[in-house]
């Protein structure tokens, strides 16, 4: 009987960025952040290089990040810290993670 040969999953990422109270005072434009995401997200050490590993999808007031390939939270936390002291908002607005752990 010739050996079975295992298969590596595919593990998905889902992080969901919620700028639902910043966007409702209009503080934050979440389609600029998610554009902004996306041209400063880095795969293999270059920008813009999402391709179909990494999809930002923007849905109302949230920013949704499916990943294909390893991703940190922390990532996404510097990333928006970024963009908040670009926008000369980090004076005002804190970035909190909601869970511990981000959803698979």
């Amino acid at each position: 009987m010739p050996g079975k040969s295992k298969k590596a999953k595919k593990v998905q990422k889902k992080f969901v960025l919620d700028c639902t109270h910043p966007a409702e005072d209009k503080i934050l434009d979440p389609s600029d952040f998610a554009t902004y995401l996306n041209e400063k997200i880095k795969v293999a050490g270059k920008t813009g290089n999402l391709g179909t590993n990494v999809i930002i999808q923007k849905e109302g007031f949230k920013v949704n990040i499916l990943s294909d390939i390893p991703f940190s939270k922390r990532y996404l936390k510097y990333l928006t810290k970024k963009y908040l002291k670009k926008q000369n908002l980090r004076d005002w607005l804190r970035v909190v993670a909601s869970s511990p752990r981000p959803m698979n």
